[in-house]
This record gives structure tokens, C-alpha cells and sequence, in this order.
């Protein structure tokens, strides 16, 4: 069966599989059933061989012809013409430039899916695709029906198909493999030199598809060169039951096995290793690091595959040079010297033939419809077809003429009342007339016309948000449109609102719908008659025009202009009277306006107009009609004619002789020549003319520019240019020999108009006559074009008033030029050549590439058939000051992952190979989703809308910044310091001021502090205890918000007492034993805390486990106390059934807990004696934390610091006993700890408890309490803030009703250990101001493990300024965030660009010195400098509490000093980066206040290419770009840069992000991001203090534990 030829099926038999065919490729059936209902027709025909397997019989190639043409060409015996048109080129090229690609393998990591992502299509829903085919093996075509091309482009851009017989083959065979392999050898037909990649069969498992795509890829997307013959292999196919999730391919062996003794190309090197066998997810084996580690993990793998792709880089080095100061400069592309250059002479003007006006040309379009509706009314107009392809309705002369001036009548009369008329001559109407209804369109154009109303033809608005409706709607309100025509049928289909009405379309202004067909219509009364003039200056119809960015114009045209036009193209065309034409293009615009409305009517032409509709079903049924009625001219697009191609089976009836001009209204696209070659390669032998393709090629504003004439015998034959695309992207016309891959085929258009003159001119602003090789913008000159813009006088004066100038600068004519908006050049011969639109322009990198080459690339790359009908948009975006390419794609229904990533990598290469320019995004999307116009194609300008909104929900996108984006600016190179020597002049580093500062001196402060005369906070409680036994120290609040418990001075001394009877005698403890506290934030744990003191034991306080998820919080807690050496749990009798509850045991081991005692029944008595410390240098409590890159840290806090501490917080926010605080926090580390547990007995005011946690069940029950206590100081953490935020967002109304007052709050601090987060204070401010709150009342504090408070805030707003104010406001500055990235500090103004606002820390707290030094050299630095923070103080902690006893970390984060300058103080370094500012306010004491910024911590930063980045900042862009990411945290791995998005929405939107994040990042912060992760709300790991642990996330990214829903690699 395989190597019958395909002829010898029966006729009927060929029919129905060619059927079959186009059924696929439009979609309409699954490869499946394809594959299905195929081998049961063949089956009929052929009885199967005994013992053959059908499918193996099904899976046989046949040899095919040598050329992508054969499947048009039925093998005869006669006809066949040998010569190769040089059309095919561009697929050959693709299919070679791929070829040679297979050399340079890469290795492409697949983005990973979640599994509900990925569409479940069973493995055998598809064939393998046949990597060794060519241009029509698109895996479906078994060779039996080569007819069945690739039939689904709906634009027209099919492969050309030409004929070439069998001995063609060898030339074209030597021509790839010199171009592939640059020898001359001659191969044989039969046997192939590159292509057995096609021999991989399936093996079983899941691991089956990564096996084969792993081959692909190790093999880049191995295409093999000669594509004009098949293998006859069997592909095996082993059914598999569950599709598991997509494999991840991370290896670099071929898993492939071989079968029938065929021998598989491997991998250099991978051929003679044993093969391995695939684990058992996907395949990821083991594999090396750069530095030879091996790598276990899935995603480290594919991420060291990413990286090992990027360490050859594509780009260009970066040029090296100096950047002074932080002035980034972004590469300028320098020009390339070698680069081609224009060397043409100034070219000179063309003149179109004299319009020879005949004598019996009528003198206005309106006269001829006069003419002929009076003196041949019978004459056939206009014959309509039905869906079926029958006639519906013949149009005459004498009808069109009757209906025209009943609407002309009922326009000028019928429309508003007789005084007031509501259309006068001159207004605008809309024509709103479906594209099957040519009739009615025709009757209200001419009826506009003989009323001298100008008509605006639009398309149907079907829905209320059409795609460009919008657009539409803002011409007809600027054109001042009131009233729409419409037919009866439209009208019908209008949508409607419940009344009946038509509502009003978004963007449209207010009109009103007018019937105008005739039945609906009043007759004129007899002594009517319209005014007929000659052709004259005013408006005849305005036709819309879309601009590349989705924005519609009106282009005007005149009446003297619109009979001109139709004058020359009766010239060009040689019209006769009474000629019958076929128009299958859209009547309401261009072309088809023009030859079929207008032309047709000045010369008494009958047209056969075919709706679109009847297109879709029966693509023949133009050729179909031009036989039926003779047609002399047909009016088509490419589209058309490669449908019918596609359609055509031998239809024997078919005669085309009649035809003596085919016009093809898109002959000026660059790829339409390839549908008119293979169209007269089909049908040449049905009689079709070579001569009578005639390409024209037109715009909206120059109307027709030129078109190629019916040839006589003895004028110029066509041209072809066979251009370089290299040459072309410098905009110089290279004639290029055929053995070059990336070559532009181009037909010619014709010569200029009649009556017309051309010239080309530069495309930069001055419009400069262009040299003869050189391409530009087509500018003709002639009556008929269109006038202006409506309503646009600007844009009007730079297109259609031009007036070029040759090299001295003189204008070339006193007549002005009209800008067409096509590139291209005059040829030999003055013979037009188009090479694209300016609309399609993409300057990339200083090179000119046009949009419709790259999309003839895209199509050319084998599977043809994955795109659906052929959907391809091309545009470009501005990212980083260059336009940067992106393909969207519409893919096959039944396309797997690995299809579409296969033919994304080789549409990359393809690219790269033939236009040597890198594609920024490729995007595939499901088919038929992108917007379409009105007649089917992309509507390109809003693809792109949604591609930049990031709504365009793609299911595949690959990005290539890495290798497209080569304008960066220059790593940053460190300068060495400068020496101590140079600098220390008195305060001055550098010629700036020592940035240092220091609060007040806590000695010379006078106050009457009776706590001070204490060394231990034990004796300042019992002291309270005596002297104040009955004033409540502290409340509890509950989610109600009544109070739950309070402790007086007595209470709490007595509780402690006992505690410490109890460690005393349950315990054994002796005094300096360590004893864990889990409690509960509450009253317990304060008491603890202080029974601890009183025994003599050490205090670590804990967060206990949460019960609802005991396996991730229980282990913490375990560590805690395991490195803290605790002897003894102290805690809750619940917690601590907990501790040994079967879950807890199953988190960790029960067993090695130390003793658990729970506090709930104490003891009765009390200890025989307090213990009392010998040395206050000893040890008070450990604090312990978990830093945001997850290492837990705890410090140790000494008598003397603790009390120093309390005495710092007491003056710096005035605290004393008649005073309430309420306290929002987290009572186990830090400041949180101090404020909830140790200020209330140093200062004996008291402290309302509020615990976190509460909120969440009662959002409001921290402000509730802070208006109901009318309290004036409040301490929260940012998760408090958000929470109340987001909570109470839409509540303020209402709970300003419930009475709720702020405006007491004089301080409302926020407590962290973080760069303040000004956005989130600001939105709070803003949000309860109307509750009463002080916009300036919220202010931050700074703490960090070795200082737990630096900063506090305060801000003191007495009821008058002067009153008890002891700190200014906050100030904020703008600071330049690329000078940032230098370490550097540039104050700018806000609002500019790059500028990051920053918000003080809090005002320094007493007794604590500031100063920034430089981390490296730790040598001091100036003010403009950033730097690490080092403090001095009292109450620093006195040292790291570590197992290990880790001496060096621990001496140098607590005692460091400067390498110069002050070299005897020793500072503490708190590993958080930031600067000082003397700012101009002054505090109390009339001193200038010195303000400090916190940029953020040392160990969170990122040093990427040799600057400073903060994660926070590219988290804020990157959740500025989408409303649906919810968080953002940022990490490097490898020198890549990897973020990670939460996203709230649904899983379709998560492709959309990857684009909007890689450019945020790249545009705002100069960086490629490497990976991008997107995963649901809640995977970014937060702290108690709700900053993100971003390791711990890295750890989980890389132990591939977060279940993300898309990971995307970018190249």
C-alpha cells in the first residue's frame, strides 16, 4: 500500500479523503477521528494483508514528490512545468535554516504546568510528529491525498505549492545539503543524509513522552533537511491509562529505543553510554552542576539546564567602558560598520500614462447610475449568492436607480419635521450593512450620494464589546454621525434591550437606526428628482481605517476624487461596458469598494458578489461562479485563492478561460506570491492564463496605488525580486543569489496609476527622495486619493500634504505627495515592488523587520498544521527603550504540551536564523480566541491590548529576554576604597559629612525616675508591689473585647511568688537554669516570666504550636528549646496535653521533652527567699527569633540591659503611671516582648493586651479598644495594620455610627524589624482619618537581633504644638533607586522617575549611637553613601546564645569597630543597610534631628551584576503590573534572578503574568528575571511579624515542594 501511487484510488475514494483532510485542517474533527474514519475508507479499498498490524499499515509513508507543491499537483503526464519557482524558497529556507540548527544543540528547559493546566489528551490522541518531514508533512497526510494541504490559514498566508517532477529532486537535494553542509554532493532521492530522528517510538509510562521530547530537545528540535521523502517506520504506539503530569525534561540523554534494526541518531557522546532507564516522574535524572555537584532535585535541574543554556550567551559582549556617577547608561546600539549601505543614485519620480478622459465617460458616478438605470434598466447590476451558492437576487440598473432615490427622498424628507430636518446635504450617516447584503448596501451608498449626504460604511456591531466596536463608535462621534442605515434583516439581528431598543454600543454616540430598505421606505412624489452635479470638491464617502494601535480614522474622499479613481482603473484595467465580474472581497472598503460598488456602476458591469459566509462553506464556489457566468475579472485576496487549492479536487467542469484579470487585492503582501504561483500551477491547465494574475497593491489613503495590467504581447512580463532579508532590515535593496536561506521573494505590483506620479521617500521626519536602492514610503501624487483624516488636521498636513524633497532640499513638485504607508521601492522597468506596511514596522535594535515576514517564517516551521487556520499575530512592545518582538499563535484543538513547545523552539530558531533577530515572547493560545475583525482575521491592535492588560491567557508562553534584550547597562565594576588618609579631616569622608547620630544622653537627663535606683527589674516589681499594691499594671482584652483578666502590682508579685515556690521544689531548678515558657500572649506569661526572676532561673519565651497544624509549628518550638538548653516547659495545662498529644508525637519525638510543668494550680506558698543576681552583667531572659532568611537567632539580654532598655523606651514616650498603652503584638521576641511583658513594672503604667490573633475573628477589636479606653499611645506590627486594613476597608461608616473615635491617638507606632512598608502606613492613615486619626500620628520603630529597639517614634500631638512635643514628624524623601544600586544616596524630588520613597525609622532612641559604615572595609561613611547601620548602647544584647559558642560570628556582630577614624569605640552591627539625614526640623530640646532610613537587611540582598538590589523594591513593581497578584517575593539562585507571584484568579490567568513581570523587571530595574513561578494565595511562607521568608521559599522552590500552578524559564 505504501508505495502505490496515490492516482490509482478511485475518483470518488480521493474526494472523500480529500474531504476528510480539510475537515482536519479546519478543525472540525480530532486527529483521532481523522486517523479513524481514514484507515476505514482505505480499509475498504485495500483488504488487509494477512498478519499485518492495521495500525503499523496506517502508520506507513508513502515517497512524495520532491517539491511542498506535490499535494497540488495530481501527477499528469503532461503540462507539468519543470522549472522551481522561486516562491517556495521561504519554506525550504525555514525547513534548512532548522536543519543547520540541528548542530547547535540546546537545551531548552519546558515550563512546568500544574496537571489541571495541562488538557487531558490521551497519548495515542495524536501521532508522533514525523520530525523527518517537509513542508506537507504535517504528521497527517499519509501521501494518499497530497491535495489536503495546509488548508486552515484564514489570511491567506499558505505554503506555496508549485510542480516539479521526479528529476527536480536531485538539484534541489544538492541545493540543502550545500546549503547545509557546504559541499557539493549529490544524494539520492531515496535516501536521506539527516533525518532518522523519526524512528523514536513511544516507550511505555509516563516517562514515554519526556523520553521523546527529551530527544527532541538534546537534539534541538532535530529537522531534517531533505523534506521530500518519508520513512516508513513504524511508530509504536503503547496506550498509556493515566496522563500523568507533564515530564520534565532535565536530561540531556536520549531515552529512545530503537526498533527494526533502524539506527537512531544520537547525541555526540550519548550514543555508545548504556542507555538509562527513566525514573519513575517524568525523567529526572541525575544531573551535573556547573561545578560537577550532582543535582537530584526537578527543578534545580531544569534550572541548571537553563543556566547551562545562558552560559553561551547569544548576545554580543557588552562593551566595557566607565560609567561615571551612577547615570546608568543603557547600551546605545552602536551601528555595525560593516552594515549595508545605500549606494544608489537619487532616484527620480515616476509618471503614470495620461488618464485619457474618453468622451463618453460620465462627468459624476450619479450621472452614470442615471444613465444606466434610464436607458438599460433591464441590465444586470448585481447577482447575490445565498449560502448554498445559489443566486439569491439579481440587482438591475433600473432597481438600483428606483431604490437610490427613495432613500435619497426619505433621507432629505422623511428624517425629523419639515422645518427642522434632521439630515441636511453634507451630514455624515453611518452605513451599518452586513457582508451578505450587498444589494442594500449598494441602494443606500448610491441613495447617500444623489442626496449628497456622505456615508460612512462600518461594520455590524454584533455585540456590545466588539473588538475595535469601541473604536468605531469614537469616528462616528467625532464625525458627528446621528443616523445609522441599516437593513431590515440587521436591524433585526441587532442585540436589544428588554423594551426592544437598541441600546447604545460602548464608545458609539446616540443614533438612530434607519431602515432604508424599500418596502419600509415612502415613495417620492412625482415631481422629485434628485440634483445631479458634476464631480466636484466635496466629501463623497468617508472610509475607516485601523491604525497599528487600535485607534480608527476617517479618510475623506472626495467626489471628483472617488470618479477619478474609478476612471483609472477602467484605464488600467480596460473595463468594458457590460463585463461581468466576480468579487468575493469585502464591498464596504477598499478593493472591493472600489472595483465592485463604484467602478462597476461608471461602467454598466454586472458583479457576482460571494458572501464570506458561502466562502467558509464551499471555498470553490468563486471559481465555481467565474465558470458559470463567464466572468472576465475576478476580485480576490490570497486567502481565496489558497482555499480554493486547498478545496479543489479534480473537478473536470472547472474552466477559467474566460478570465482575462484576476486582481488580487493583497498582491503587495510579501507572501501572497506564493498562493499565485501554486494557484497557476493548479489550474494553468484549466485554462487559467499566466498573465491574467494581476496583484495590486492599495491604502486607505492612497486608494488603489498600483496595479499589475491584463497583459498585452508585447508589454514588460512580471518581475521578482529576490531580495536579502539582511540587506532589507537596513532598508537597501540586496539582490540575493538563491543559495542564501533568509531571502525575501517579491512579485511586482504593476506600474503607477494613470494620471498619477511616485516616489519613495525616507522614512525619518523629513520626507527625502530615497536612492534607487533603497527602500522607503511609496508616495503618489494624483487626484485620486483620499483628502484628509476627518476632523484630524495634523495628521492630515503628514500624510496627504507631503512634499518630498530631493538631496539639496528642494521640494520635487509644487503639487503635494499622499503617504500610502507601504515600503518598498520602483524597479527596473518602473515596475512597483511592495516589501510591507508601515503599520507592520518593528525597528529592533536600529534593524527594520516587518511583522508579515516573521509571520511567513512562523508558518513555514513544520508541524504547518499546529497553528489553527494559520492565526499568527506578530507586533512589538517597548520594553527598555527598544521595541522587542512578540508572536502570538493560535494552536490546534488537539495539540499536546510537548507539540507546542517543540514548535515554539524551532519558530525561535527559525527567526533567529532567517530575520538574525531574537523573538521577546512567544505565545500560544487556544483556538479561537483571539479577537478577530469583522471579516476573520486578527484584530491585531487589541491581540496586543490584551497581551500588555494581561488578558490575553495564553496556555503556552516561552520568553527569550536573555538572549533578545542587549541594551543593558554596564555591570558595575566596585572602585577600590579610599584610603583613611584622604579622608578624615575633621567630620568629612569625601567632602561629606560622617553620617553618625546619636539620641539624647541618657546621663544628663533629669528626671524623677524612682525605677532607676533599681539594678534588676525583680526588684522594681516588688518595690511596686509595696508602695502601689492596687494599681493595675495590665488588662487583657478577649475578640469581644471585654476584659478577660487584669493583673494589679500585688497580683502579679504574688503569681510570681508562687511560680518560683514551684520551680523551686517541682522543678529542682538551681538559679541560672534556662526554662521554656510556651504560653499564649496573656496575662500567664508575664507572671511566668517574673516567677522565673524570682528563682533565679533564665526565661525564654515561645510561640506555642498552633493545633491546627501542629507538623509545621510543634518542630520550631522543639528547636527553640532544644538550642536554648531549657531544663523545663513551663505552661498551660491545655498546651500542654497538647505537647504530648499522638499528633505532637507524631511531629517530633515526644520523648525527648524535658520536663513539661503547667502553671494553671500553683502551689500555695511561697518561696522561702527571692533570689537576688550577685552581678548585673548576668543573664535576664533570651530572646529568640527567626530571621527572614530563616536562620533562628537567639540573643542574650543582661540585668543591666534590660533595664537600661526600659529606661530608654520610658523617656522616649514619656510613660508613667497614670498612663495607658495599648499593646497590639506578638509578646515572644523583640520590642513586641519588652512593651508587652517588662515596660509596664518599669514604668507602672498600664498596658491594655491586645493579642493578634483576636483580630482575626474581630477585625475592629484593636481600635474598638483604643477609642473605648481613650487611649493616647498604641504599639502594633504591620500584619495588625494590614489585617485592619483589608478588614475594616469598607466598615469605616459603620463604625463611625457604633461611635468609634481615634482622634486621642497622639502615637500609633508600628513595631518591625524592616524597612517601614510607607505604603501600608499611608493607606491606613488615609483610610481612618475620617475615625478621627492624626495623619501624622503613625510613625515606625527599627529593631534587629542585636539591638531589639533603635528606633521608636513617637510623635507627640498636644493640643497645641509647643505642648509636650519631644519629636518632629516623620519625614520622607525620595531617594534615586538606581543610584541605590551603587550604594550611593541621591535625594530627588518626588515623582520623578525611578524615585523610591522612603520613610524614617523612628527617632533614635536615648542613649543610643548611630553610625554607617562600610560592611566590606568597615571603614566610616559619609552621608550620601549607603551603609551598614552600627550601633553603641546600653541596652544592646550581649551576644549571640548558640550551641556551637560560634566566637567569631558572635565577636564580630557584637564588638566591631572602624578600620579608621573612631577605632576605639566598639559598635554592634545590626546587618541592616541605611543612611543618615540631618534633616531641618528640630526636636524639643531645639536640637537638629538627625533621621534614619532603613533600605533593608545585608543578608537579603542581591547582588546582581555587580549592584545592590532589594527584594521589596522589585516585589513592589512587580505587584504593581497585575490586579491579580496578590504577593510577590523574589530570590536568586545561580546568579539568576527568580520570582515568585501568588496569584488570585484563575489558574488561566497565570501564562499572563510571566510577560507583565519580565517586563516590569526589565524596564524598571534593569534586570532579566530567569524564572517566574506562579502559585496560589498563601504558598510565600510569612513570619509572626509578617515579613517574607524568602529562603524558605527558595528551599521549597528548589525541593519542588510548592506545587506551583506555572513555572516559566525564561531563554
Amino acid at each position: 500500500m505504501a508505495d502505490r501511487d496515490p492516482v490509482s484510488l478511485p475518483a470518488e475514494m480521493r474526494a472523500k479523503l480529500a474531504e476528510l483532510e480539510l475537515e482536519l485542517s479546519e478543525g472540525d474533527i480530532t486527529q483521532k477521528g481523522y486517523e479513524k474514519k481514514r484507515s476505514k475508507l482505505i480499509g475498504a479499498y485495500f483488504p488487509q494483508t494477512p498478519g499485518m498490524d492495521p495500525s503499523m499499515g496506517q502508520e506507513r509513508r508513502t515517497p512524495v514528490t520532491p517539491s511542498s507543491s506535490s499535494r497540488y499537483n495530481r501527477r499528469r503526464s503532461s503540462g507539468s512545468r519543470n522549472e522551481r519557482y522561486r516562491s517556495d524558497v521561504h519554506t525550504e529556507a525555514v525547513q534548512a535554516a532548522l536543519a543547520k540548527h540541528k548542530e547547535r544543540k540546546m537545551a531548552v528547559p519546558m515550563p512546568s504546568k500544574r496537571r489541571s493546566l495541562v488538557v487531558q489528551t490521551s497519548m495515542d490522541a495524536y501521532t508522533p510528529p514525523d520530525t523527518s518531514s517537509g513542508s506537507e508533512g504535517e504528521g497527517q497526510g499519509d501521501g494518499d491525498e497530497e491535495e489536503g494541504g495546509d488548508g486552515e490559514e484564514e489570511d491567506g498566508r499558505g505554503g506555496g505549492g508549485t510542480s516539479s517532477s521526479q528529476e527536480g529532486s536531485i538539484s534541489m537535494e544538492h541545493w540543502i545539503s550545500r546549503a547545509i553542509h557546504g559541499t557539493s554532493s549529490t544524494t539520492n532521492t531515496t535516501s536521506s543524509t539527516a533525518s532518522s530522528s523519526s524512528s523514536s517510538t513511544r516507550s511505555g509510562g509516563s516517562g514515554a513522552a519526556g523520553g521523546r521530547l527529551a530527544d527532541v530537545l538534546a537534539q534541538h528540535v532535530h529537522i531534517s533537511a531533505q523534506h521530500h521523502h518519508r520513512h516508513h517506520h513504524h511508530h509504536r504506539h503503547h496506550k498509556t491509562e493515566n496522563h500523568s503530569a507533564p515530564p520534565d525534561v532535565t536530561s540531556y540523554t536520549n531515552n529512545t529505543t530503537t526498533t527494526d534494526g533502524i539506527q537512531v541518531e544520537r547525541t555526540p557522546g550519548a550514543g555508545t553510554a548504556p542507555q538509562r532507564q527513566t525514573s519513575k516522574y517524568g525523567n529526572a535524572e541525575l544531573m551535573e552542576t556547573g561545578d560537577g555537584v550532582p543535582v537530584s532535585s526537578r527543578v534545580s535541574a531544569k534550572i541548571q539546564q537553563l543556566v547551562n543554556t545562558l552560559k553561551r550567551p547569544k548576545r554580543p559582549p557588552l562593551r566595557e567602558f566607565f560609567v561615571d556617577d551612577f547615570e546608568e547608561l543603557l547600551e546605545v546600539q552602536q551601528p555595525d560598520p560593516n552594515q549595508p549601505k545605500a549606494e544608489g543614485a537619487q532616484m527620480v519620480a515616476m509618471r503614470g500614462e495620461q488618464l485619457g478622459v474618453v468622451t463618453n465617460w460620465p462627468p459624476s458616478l450619479e450621472a452614470a447610475l442615471q444613465r444606466w438605470g434610464t436607458i438599460s434598466p433591464k441590465a444586470p447590476c448585481l447577482t447575490t449568492m445565498d449560502t448554498n451558492g445559489k443566486p439569491l437576487y439579481v440587482l438591475t440598473y433600473g432597481k438600483l436607480w428606483s431604490r437610490s432615490m427613495k432613500v435619497a427622498y426619505n433621507l432629505l424628507h422623511k428624517l425629523g419635521t419639515k422645518q427642522e430636518p434632521l439630515i441636511r446635504p453634507g451630514d455624515r450617516v453611518a452605513l451599518v450593512f452586513p457582508n451578505n447584503d450587498p444589494a442594500a448596501f449598494m441602494t443606500a451608498f448610491y441613495g447617500c450620494l444623489l442626496a449628497e449626504v456622505v456615508p460612512v460604511p462600518i461594520e455590524v456591531p454584533l455585540t456590545r464589546k466588539d473588538a475595535g466596536s469601541q473604536q468605531i463608535g469614537f469616528l462616528l462621534g467625532s464625525c458627528g454621525v446621528t443616523v445609522a442605515l441599516t437593513s431590515d434583516a440587521c436591524h433585526k439581528g441587532l442585540p436589544k434591550s428588554p423594551t426592544g431598543e437598541i441600546p447604545q454600543f460602548k464608545g458609539w454616540p446616540k443614533v438612530l437606526w434607519f431602515v432604508a430598505e424599500s418596502k419600509h421606505l415612502s415613495k417620492p412624489p412625482r415631481d422629485w428628482f434628485p440634483h445631479i452635479k458634476d464631480a466636484n470638491q466635496d466629501t463623497a464617502y468617508i472610509e475607516y481605517k485601523t491604525c497599528k494601535d487600535g485607534s480608527v480614522l476617517g479618510v475623506t474622499v472626495m467626489r471628483i476624487a472617488m470618479l477619478t479613481h474609478c476612471q483609472a482603473l477602467t484605464q488600467s484595467c480596460s473595463y468594458t461596458e457590460a463585463e461581468t465580474i466576480v468579487n468575493v472581497l469585502d464591498f464596504k472598503k477598499d478593493v472591493g469598494l472600489w472595483h465592485a460598488v463604484l467602478t462597476s456602476v461608471m461602467n454598466m458591469m454586472h458583479v457576482i458578489s460571494i458572501p464570506y459566509a458561502l466562502m467558509k462553506v464551499n471555498p470553490l464556489s468563486w471559481i465555481q461562479k467565474v465558470c458559470q457566468y463567464k466572468a472576465k475579472v475576478a476580485c480576490v485576496k490570497s486567502r481565496d485563492m489558497h482555499w480554493a487549492l486547498v478545496a479543489h479536487r479534480d473537478q473536470r467542469e472547472v474552466n477559467l478561460s474566460s478570465l482575462r484579470m484576476l486582481v488580487v487585492a493583497d498582491g503587495a503582501n510579501p507572501w501572497s506570491i506564493s498562493s499565485c504561483d501554486a494557484f497557476l500551477n493548479v489550474f494553468q491547465t484549466k485554462g487559467l492564463k499566466p498573465e491574467v494574475i494581476c496583484p495590486c497593491a492599495s491604502s486607505p489613503e492612497a486608494l488603489t496605488v498600483a496595479i499589475r495590467r491584463p497583459l498585452e504581447e508585447d508589454s514588460t512580463p512580471p518581475g521578482r525580486g529576490v531580495l536579502s532579508m539582511q540587506g532589507l532590515s537596513h532598508g537597501v535593496i540586496r539582490v540575493d543569489s538563491e543559495e542564501k536561506l533568509s531571502v525575501l521573494t517579491l512579485q511586482d505590483v504593476g506600474s503607477v496609476m494613470p494620471g498619477a506620479a511616485m516616489c519613495v521617500v525616507k522614512l525619518e521626519s523629513v520626507p527625502q527622495l530615497c536612492k534607487t536602492d533603497e527602500i522607503g514610503e511609496l508616495c503618489v501624487c494624483t487626484v485620486a486619493t483620499g483628502t484628509s483624516y476627518y476632523g484630524l488636521a495634523g495628521m492630515t498636513k503628514n500624510t496627504f500634504e507631503v512634499f518630498p524633497v530631493s538631496n539639496n532640499g528642494t521640494p520635487i513638485s509644487e503639487f503635494p505627495f499622499t503617504r500610502t504607508g507601504l515600503l518598498g521601492f520602483i524597479g527596473p522597468a518602473g515596475l512597483i515592488f511592495v516589501a510591507g506596511k508601515m503599520d507592520g514596522l518593528m525597528v529592533v535594535g536600529g534593524r527594520r523587520h516587518n511583522a508579515d515576514d516573521i509571520v511567513a517564517t512562523a508558518l513555514a516551521v513544520e508541524p504547518m498544521k499546529f497553528v489553527y487556520r494559520g492565526r499568527i499575530a506578530v507586533f512589538s512592545i517597548t520594553v527598555l527603550h527598544d521595541e522587542r518582538i512578540v508572536v502570538v499563535a493560535e494552536q490546534r484543538p488537539d495539540s499536546t504540551e510537548e507539540d507546542s513547545f517543540q514548535w515554539m523552539s524551532r519558530v525561535l530558531q527559525a527567526i533567529d536564523s532567517i530575520h538574525q533577530v531574537g523573538v521577546y515572547c512567544l505565545a500560544l493560545v487556544p483556538s479561537n480566541t483571539l479577537p478577530k475583525t469583522p471579516l476573520g482575521g486578527i484584530h491585531l491592535s487589541e491581540t496586543k491590548q490584551l497581551f500588555l492588560e494581561g488578558s490575553l491567557h495564553p496556555c503556552n508562553v516561552l520568553m527569550c529576554p536573555h538572549t533578545c534584550v542587549t541594551n543593558l547597562p554596564k555591570p558595575r565594576q566596585k572602585q577600590p576604597e579610599i584610603g583613611p588618609a584622604s579622608v578624615m579631616v575633621g567630620n568629612l569622608v569625601s567632602g561629606k559629612r560622617i553620617a553618625q547620630a546619636s539620641g539624647r544622653d541618657l546621663g544628663q537627663i533629669e528626671d524623677n525616675d524612682q525605677a532607676r535606683k533599681f539594678l534588676f527589674l525583680a526588684e522594681v516589681l516588688q518595690w511596686r508591689a509595696q508602695t502601689t499594691p492596687d494599681h493595675v499594671l495590665y488588662t487583657l482584652l478577649n475578640s469581644r473585647g471585654t476584659i478577660a483578666s487584669s493583673l494589679t502590682c500585688v497580683q502579679l508579685h504574688k503569681r510570681a511568688e508562687k511560680i518560683a515556690a514551684m520551680l523551686a521544689e517541682r522543678g529542682h531548678l538551681q538559679d541560672g537554669d534556662h526554662v521554656a515558657l510556651v504560653y499564649p500572649p496573656g496575662i500567664d506569661l508575664i507572671a511566668a516570666f517574673y516567677g522565673c526572676l524570682y528563682a533565679g532561673c533564665v526565661p525564654i519565651t515561645v510561640r506555642p504550636p498552633h493545633p491546627q497544624n501542629i507538623a509545621t509549628t510543634l518542630p520550631t518550638v522543639k528547636m527553640i528549646v532544644e538550642v536554648s538548653r531549657s531544663v523545663c516547659v513551663m505552661t498551660t495545662q491545655v498546651i500542654s496535653k497538647l505537647l504530648r498529644s499522638k499528633e505532637a508525637s507524631a511531629a517530633v519525638d515526644a520523648r525527648t521533652w524535658p520536663p513539661i510543668m503547667d502553671t494553671d494550680d500553683l502551689p500555695k506558698k511561697k518561696p522561702p527567699l527571692l533570689y537576688k543576681p550577685s552581678n548585673p552583667d548576668t543573664l535576664a531572659y533570651l530572646d529568640f527569633s527567626v530571621s527572614t532568611t530563616g536562620m533562628l537567632a537567639g540573643v542574650k539580654m543582661s540585668h543591666t540591659a534590660t533595664s537600661a532598655f526600659c529606661r530608654s523606651i520610658k523617656l522616649q514616650c514619656e510613660l508613667y503611671p497614670s498612663r495607658e498603652v495599648a499593646i497590639c503584638l506578638d509578646p515572644y521576641c523583640g520590642l513586641g516582648f519588652v512593651l508587652w511583658c517588662l515596660c509596664s513594672v518599669y514604668s507602672g503604667h498600664q498596658s491594655i493586651l491586645i493579642p493578634p490573633s483576636e483580630l482575626e475573628v474581630n477585625p475592629a477589636l484593636w481600635l474598638s479598644a483604643v477609642s473605648q479606653y481613650k487611649v493616647r499611645d498604641t504599639f502594633c506590627s504591620y500584619s495588625v495594620m494590614e489585617l485592619c486594613t483589608k478588614g475594616l476597608g469598607l466598615q469605616t461608616d459603620s463604625l463611625k455610627s457604633r461611635g468609634l473615635d481615634l482622634s486621642r491617638v497622639r502615637t500609633c507606632v508600628v513595631v518591625a524589624e524592616e524597612r517601614p512598608r510607607i505604603a501600608l502606613t499611608q493607606s491606613f492613615s488615609k483610610l481612618f482619618k475620617d475615625l478621627g486619626l492624626h495623619p501624622r500620628a503613625v510613625s515606625t520603630s527599627f529593631g534587629c537581633r542585636i539591638n531589639l529597639a533603635i528606633c521608636l517614634q513617637p510623635h507627640r500631638l498636644g493640643k497645641l504644638a509647643d505642648q509636650g512635643t519631644s519629636g518632629p514628624d516623620p519625614t520622607t524623601v525620595y531617594v534615586d533607586m538606581r543610584a541605590l544600586r551603587h550604594d550611593r544616596v541621591r535625594l530627588v524630588e518626588r515623582g520623578s522617575p525611578h524615585s523610591l520613597p522612603l520613610m524614617e525609622s523612628g527617632k533614635i532612641l536615648p542613649g543610643v549611637r548611630i553610625i554607617i559604615a562600610n560592611p566590606e572595609t568597615k571603614g566610616p561613611m559619609g552621608e550620601s553613601h549607603l551603609g551598614e547601620i552600627w550601633v553603641h548602647s546600653g541596652h544592646n544584647a550581649s551576644g549571640y546564645f548558640t550551641v556551637y559558642g560560634d566566637e567569631a560570628l558572635q565577636s564580630d556582630h557584637f564588638n566591631s569597630r572602624l578600620s579608621f577614624g573612631d577605632t576605639q569605640t566598639v559598635w554592634a552591627r545590626t546587618g541592616y543597610l541605611g543612611f543618615l539625614r540631618r534633616t531641618e526640623l528640630t526636636d524639643a530640646s531645639g536640637e537638629r534631628h538627625d533621621a534614619l532610613y532603613v533600605v533593608g537587611a545585608l543578608e537579603e540582598a542581591m547582588e546582581l551584576r555587580g549592584m545592590r538590589y532589594h527584594p521589596i523594591d522589585i516585589e513592589t513593581s512587580v505587584i504593581r503590573t497585575h490586579k491579580s497578584i496578590t504577593e510577590c517575593a523574589v530570590f536568586t539562585w545561580t546568579n539568576l534572578l527568580v520570582v515568585v507571584v501568588e496569584l488570585d484568579g484563575s489558574e488561566q490567568e497565570a501564562l499572563d503574568l510571566v510577560p507583565l513581570v519580565t517586563n516590569v523587571v526589565l524596564e524598571e530595574h534593569y534586570l532579566i528575571v530567569g524564572v517566574v513561578v506562579v502559585v496560589d494565595i498563601g504558598v510565600i511562607p510569612i513570619n509572626s511579624r509578617g515579613e517574607k521568608q524568602r529562603m524558605h521559599l527558595r528551599d521549597g522552590f528548589l525541593a519542588d515542594q510548592l506545587d506551583p500552578i506555572y513555572v516559566a524559564y525564561n531563554m
